[in-house]
């Protein structure tokens, strides 16, 4: 019974221990340069995406996100926010959950800020923002046909997520942590 009390401290620090290995601090032009190659994938990939992009506040992209788990997980990613193709911040991405859950894979994603006022709340949190507190992130569903100037996404917050290698379950955004980085 003694050993059961210690499981859920074991599980924090093995989660922990997951998260932070995956975490390596990359240079900005290494992150400039991964951001711009996912970009072009993205554009690529999806029918109207550029021109949605020129169309939003701003936009933030993470290239190259690592998720993994094995009942533990965790993912982490760096990535630029853009301002109309400027590179005005840099950011980490982290989360981890707990639960069934296997396997892991590496994906690229772009985060739209389709209004001022989601904008300005994601720039007021300085240093540190997190989704299922501070805002709700859509994930985009679209098929090949359509293109994306044509959908309507009615959120002020919209994320993209493409070019996955590897198999996990499902993409959710819950629990993810954006904290502002200086590499």
């Amino acid at each position: 019974m003694k050993k059961l009390k210690f499981l859920p401290l074991l599980l924090v620090m093995l989660l922990a221990f997951s998260t932070q290995s995956m975490a390596t601090l990359n240079s900005k032009s290494e992150i400039e340069n991964d951001s711009n190659k996912a970009l072009n994938t993205f554009y690529n990939e999806v029918k109207g995406s550029k021109k949605y992009l020129e169309h939003a506040k701003a936009y933030l992209v993470f290239p190259d996100i690592k998720e993994a788990g094995f009942f533990v997980g965790g993912k982490y990613g760096e990535g630029v926010l853009r301002v109309g193709n400027a590179s005005k911040a840099y950011y980490s991405l982290t989360s981890a959950s707990v639960g069934f859950q296997m396997g892991a894979q590496v994906y690229n994603m772009v985060i739209a800020f389709t209004s001022d006022a989601a904008l300005n709340k994601f720039l007021l949190d300085d240093d540190e923002w997190e989704t299922e507190v501070d805002g709700k992130i859509t994930i985009a569903e679209w098929n090949s046909k359509e293109e994306l100037d044509d959908t309507n996404f009615d959120d002020d917050m919209v994320a993209f997520v493409f070019d996955a290698t590897g198999m996990m379950g499902s993409f959710t955004m819950e629990g993810t942590k954006f904290k502002r980085i200086n590499p």
